[in-house]
């Protein structure tokens, strides 16, 4: 059987509260709590992750704040990332040492979880090789970053329902010049961010649990 994981629902919420609520969540793990999965919806922020070129940031800082975003720095991978209204992101806290899952094993768990989702909802979503996140053929439609700290993971994937796509021109959305970005909305389904996150928990959980099963 599968460790238990606890939902934290926060509904719409700052980056930086997040953040807070997310290493509350971290330490806890660490010593000992159940895997907690915490659903947030951000207002519009530009966070930078570990990879981040000057090349990925058109606007400087002050620019992106004069349009009303705020913009942090993140210790997960990968590069610069938009969140915003109508995007489900999902923090899975998980404590990997104790699911004996590998890192990048479970990177590809959150990929999958989320190819799961979205093939619930009929669109057909894909993994490229040597990248990591979810596409759809109208373009990449989950970004993922990670950090792993004391063997418990931080961070983790933003999934787009049907948040603003103009935004994402703001910069170049994981360091991917020319890429697409698309959405659930933009793909021809019409849902709400209630039965997305409902549908995330469960394939998350699955996920993780076939992943400690085969020892990945």
């Amino acid at each position: 059987m599968s460790p238990p994981m606890d939902v934290l629902r926060l509904g719409r919420m700052g980056w930086d509260a997040g953040w807070e609520v997310q290493t509350a969540a971290h330490a806890a793990v660490v010593a000992g709590a159940a895997d907690r999965l915490i659903l947030v919806e951000h207002p519009p922020t530009i966070t930078l992750g570990r990879s981040t070129r000057p090349e990925d940031l058109p606007l400087t800082d002050e620019e992106l704040r004069a349009r009303g975003l705020s913009v942090f720095q993140a210790s997960r991978g990968g590069s610069v990332t938009y969140h915003g209204p109508g995007q489900v992101v999902a923090y899975p806290i998980v404590n990997l040492r104790r699911r004996g899952v590998a890192m990048r094993a479970y990177v590809e768990v959150l990929e999958e979880a989320t190819a799961g989702v979205l093939g619930e909802f009929g669109i057909e979503a894909y993994i490229r090789p040597g990248l990591t996140g979810v596409w759809t053929h109208g373009g990449k439609i989950a970004a993922i970053g990670v950090q792993v700290s004391r063997g418990v993971t931080l961070h983790g994937l933003a999934l787009n329902v049907e948040p603003d796509l103009a935004a994402f021109d703001l910069v170049v959305p994981c360091g991917l010049a020319g890429e697409p970005v698309t959405s659930m909305a933009r793909e021809g389904v019409e849902t709400d961010m209630v039965h997305v996150e409902e549908a995330l928990v469960g394939w998350v959980q699955r996920s993780l649990a076939q992943a400690g099963c085969l020892g990945r």
